[in-house]
């Protein structure tokens, strides 16, 4: 099973749970790292929902190496523009459509602080997306959006079978204070707060959902 056969399958089931929720769902599939396309899924999701109140930037391509020399400049640059460029994109394209009260939540990682030695972009990436909420949280405060990010660590999503072998799989998260892995239904809840009026006074915020596995 290829990892977009994962995703689709994915977004098929979440479709079904915001359906049976009684609301409505958008499957926009595509290539995140082409600008155009960042910007049509907005443009679509206004046109078909008729607005655009919270941004959630959570797709990301993983990059491992074990040598300086694992990783070519195409590694890179797609890195970049997956977990990077996307995300500068779809806030450029979405913030016009936003009011006050509005609220963008982007994902980083505990890599963004501990940069393992298999994950040098992956981390780097990560460590830009963290200055880059900062950043954006600065600049779109007088406009009352706030916006803050998540710091996963390690959590039992499709991309781990996909870039991980079955022996550091055995292990995952067993290094944590927690001594495990984290489940998806662990990490949710801190992109609702970051979205929700509960978290109105966040913003800039960096929310660790590592395990115990410290990032101050």
């Amino acid at each position: 099973i290829s990892y977009l056969d994962v995703e689709q399958s994915d977004a098929e089931e979440t479709r079904r749970w915001v359906e049976k929720a009684g609301r409505r769902a958008l499957l926009l599939p595509g290539d995140l790292r082409s600008e155009a396309h960042c910007r049509e899924i907005v443009s679509r999701t206004v046109a078909e929902l008729g607005g655009l109140d919270i941004l959630v930037n959570n797709a990301a391509a993983q990059t491992v190496n074990d040598g300086l020399d694992d990783v070519t400049s195409e590694d890179l640059e797609g890195a970049f523009r997956a977990n990077v460029f996307a995300m500068y994109y779809l806030a450029q394209a979405a913030v016009p459509h936003m009011k006050p009260g509005s609220a963008i939540v982007n994902s980083t990682s505990q890599q963004a602080k501990i940069a393992d030695k298999t994950m040098l972009i992956y981390a780097a990436t990560k460590g830009a997306i963290a200055s880059l909420t900062i950043g954006l949280s600065n600049l779109l405060a007088p406009r009352g959006i706030r916006v803050n990010c998540v710091a996963p660590g390690p959590i039992w999503t499709p991309i781990q079978p996909i870039v991980k072998s079955p022996e550091q799989l055995e292990t995952l998260g067993s290094d944590t204070a927690l001594g495990r892995a984290g489940q998806p239904a662990e990490l949710a809840p801190a992109y609702v707060l970051l979205a929700s009026r509960e978290g109105s006074y966040m913003s800039g915020a960096l929310v660790p959902v590592t395990g115990g596995t410290p990032m101050l």
